[in-house]
């Protein structure tokens, strides 16, 4: 993740005067944030591209009030969490399932990083890791976001907090359900001693 640092300022400089080859660094520099919430939040492969546009139209248009009080991508981050809200909300699709949860507290997943790893065991991580993929995308779409930006982004509580208008313990709690939410359908889904060996 980009922290607030001069770079992002000057940046922000340059695309304010007119400078198209910043706004091209921009694009390039927070097209894996962009990404990441809109593919875990926009289900139709048709209108991410469009949403994206917008994301990034949106941003162009309004970075001459960026006040540095919050990281630039975290700025960015939460117009593209509106936008994609805007977009759920127009095609009335829930931000979240409703579903009920075992209360049962399940153990947390202990990955091994062993220095040499057979073949066999690289492929069975990359099943594992597509099982993995698989139940994220069948997530709520606030839970898909959460654990996308936590475990893959790398955001703080506080980060995503700002991001989709949340008190950090609510995100928290978000991000402990979705955990708990994912567990329960992959166990559901596949044998226990096929996920977590």
């Amino acid at each position: 993740m980009s922290d607030f640092n001069s770079d992002d300022n000057d940046l922000i400089e340059r695309i304010t005067s007119g400078d198209k080859q910043a706004f091209k660094e921009f694009i390039e520099r927070y097209r894996r944030l962009i990404s990441h919430i809109v593919f875990r939040m926009v289900d139709n492969t048709a209108d991410r591209e469009d949403v994206c546009q917008e994301i990034f139209i949106k941003a162009y248009k309004n970075l001459k009030n960026f006040k540095f009080q919050s990281q630039l991508s975290t700025w960015i981050g939460k117009i593209a969490f509106n936008s994609c809200v805007n977009y759920l909300r127009k095609l009335k699709i829930p931000m979240f399932d409703d579903i009920s949860i075992e209360e049962e507290t399940f153990d947390t997943v202990q990955w091994e990083n062993e220095e040499h790893e057979s073949p066999e065991h690289e492929i069975e991580k990359r099943d594992i890791a597509n099982r993995i993929k698989s139940a994220v995308s069948r997530l709520p779409a606030n839970h898909r976001t959460i654990i996308t930006l936590y475990h893959i982004d790398e955001m703080s509580y506080a980060q995503i907090g700002e991001i989709m208008e949340l008190p950090e313990g609510t995100v928290k709690s978000y991000l402990f359900r979705a955990r708990k939410l994912l567990k329960a359908k992959l166990m559901k889904n596949y044998q226990r001693e096929d996920i977590f060996r």
